[in-house]
């Protein structure tokens, strides 16, 4: 039986529900509640939650699944705050621990001290930029897809913690041109494509 783990990082702030990735955070649950090849537990960043027992989720996982709108090309500040609490909570207790660095050859091996090996991850992002922005030449993004460019970061986190990547699935133009219904189609395509095949 596979372990999922299900975080909707989409915040309730502003002028935003968070309603999309809450959306997409439910179809992520669903499909695999219909499957009982799976297992699940989830978190969703506006309830209150322990830390202990986050990063016992983590543990416990073999796939964790990040859903997260971007703000200003960036995480929501509740979902960071999520990671930061979580993952300095998981010093020494299953996420990592260290740098993976010794003191007799400082310069080497950084980034190896985690302990999430054997483990895979999956990022949904939603934007409010449209896919030509990332695509386009002359374009904001300069033709860096979303996973090479603002979100690098978010994949050298995991690959700190000894995770490794599943496919990505980007959604694009959700304030001024959403299409739900064909996004969540796509979506339920790339989970089959991803679990199930």
């Amino acid at each position: 039986m596979t372990k999922i783990f299900i975080i909707n990082g989409g915040q309730k702030f502003g002028h935003s529900g968070g309603k999309f990735n809450e959306t997409i955070a439910q179809e992520t649950l669903n499909f695999f509640q219909n499957n009982s090849d799976f297992e699940i537990r989830t978190t969703d960043v506006n309830h209150e939650y322990n830390p202990a027992e986050e990063v016992e989720k983590y543990v416990w996982a073999d796939v964790v699944i990040y859903h997260t709108p971007i703000w200003w090309f960036q995480l929501p500040h509740g979902f960071k705050k999520y990671i930061d609490v979580v993952f300095t909570e998981g010093y020494d207790k299953g996420i990592y621990k260290s740098d993976g660095r010794s003191s007799k050859n400082p310069a080497v091996n950084y980034g190896t001290g985690g302990t999430l090996q054997g483990r895979k991850y999956m990022l949904t992002t939603s934007w409010n930029a449209p896919k030509e922005a990332f695509t386009l030449p002359g374009e904001f993004f300069s033709q860096k897809s979303v996973d090479e460019g603002v979100m690098f970061g978010f994949h050298r986190m995991n690959a700190f913690t000894g995770m490794t990547p599943l496919e990505s699935m980007h959604f694009h133009d959700v304030e001024k041109n959403a299409d739900v219904p064909r996004d969540l189609e796509l979506y339920k395509e790339h989970l089959t494509k991803l679990f199930l095949n």
